[in-house]
């Protein structure tokens, strides 16, 4: 059987362009996702971060949910801690009366942003202590049991948006498995836990209302190009702003060149960055797709959530069709 495949989109914003762009770009990798047979298409949420535009992720679900049809939209994820889990019961209820079974919840407790952004938003540095109490709270509203008294998610009571774990660690791994929710691992920029955080999950499995046995989702990042070596240009350019993006927080920062970034690319702590980018898939269809039945078969995923990272929009299209092509993925 073909692994399903979804499509994780940071709404990158290249630069010279807008925020109304990336929202564009958005949208047609979403549309073409639908068209060549893709599950889902997540949005992560990031704050005070120039190059990246899911801030508001039901906000741009809404906006691209609107202009397609069949394809599921979730987040990958909402930062718990940063909301109240009502606010949060409440837009996804909302998304989920507009567009019934395409909406999905995925959940972690990372701030998605530095400690300054997170003090700017009001985040309590305590509120992560309370992700699992927070996670049950909110899947209450939406399944119309609040756990609050006299307190219930309009819209949201009994929309049961279906909740996901995401995470980087064995934690978020221990608590997927205790709820009995799906689990999706953020190896396409934190690799080292993943084996780790999949041995647990499986062993730990509770089933739930939601979920009779555990659902893995695993992350990688794609590049699938018509030329090899084009392919490779557009990964090597893709980790360059990745470090620049790194090396560059902050209101004063200085503008580091290619050559820059390559040299320190070969320090110890550039290779630690560059490790982020472990399990990547570069190169032609055929490369692409022998890379990715390796990866699923290794971790025996339910899922492969994709991160399609070439600088540019066109780049990022033809990189869905060659790889939905090469995993024979059935056009919706």
């Amino acid at each position: 059987m073909t692994i399903p495949l979804s499509i994780l989109d940071l709404a990158p914003i290249a630069p010279g362009q807008t925020a109304r762009e990336s929202f564009a770009a958005s949208v047609a990798l979403a549309q073409t996702a639908e068209k060549h047979g893709y599950e889902r298409v997540w949005y992560a949420e990031h704050h005070n971060m120039p190059t990246i535009g899911s801030s508001a992720t039901s906000i741009l679900i809404g906006y691209v949910a609107g202009q397609t049809a069949t394809i599921r939209l979730g987040s990958g994820g909402v930062m718990l801690p940063n909301h109240s889990p009502l606010v949060i019961a409440e837009q996804y209820g909302t998304l989920a009366e507009l567009y019934p079974d395409r909406i999905d919840l995925g959940l972690g407790r990372a701030p998605g942003s530095d400690q300054n952004t997170a003090r700017a938003m009001r985040r309590d540095p305590r509120a992560s202590d309370q992700f699992p109490q927070d996670v049950m709270e909110l899947q209450a509203y939406l399944r119309g049991q609040s756990i609050v008294p006299g307190v219930q998610a309009v819209p949201g009571a009994g929309t049961n948006v279906p909740l996901y774990i995401l995470g980087s660690s064995l934690f978020g791994a221990g608590l997927a498995a205790a709820l009995g929710l799906p689990y999706a691992f953020a190896s396409h920029f934190a690799p080292d836990a993943l084996h780790d955080a999949i041995a647990l999950y499986r062993r730990d499995f509770t089933p739930s209302e939601q979920l009779a046995a555990p659902h893995l989702i695993v992350a990688a990042n794609v590049i699938a190009a018509d030329d090899k070596a084009d392919a490779v240009q557009q990964f090597e350019t893709t980790r360059r702003t990745r470090v620049r993006g790194m090396l560059s927080r902050g209101p004063a920062t200085p503008e580091y060149s290619d050559d820059q970034i390559d040299v320190f690319l070969t320090t110890p702590e550039g290779r630690n960055i560059a490790n982020m980018m472990r399990y990547s898939a570069v190169g032609t269809a055929d490369e692409v797709r022998a890379y990715l039945e390796e990866f699923a078969e290794g971790t025996q995923a339910d899922e492969l959530i994709l991160a399609h990272q070439s600088p540019f929009i066109a780049g990022r299209l033809r990189s869905v069709e060659l790889t939905a092509d090469a995993m024979s993925l059935v056009a919706a």
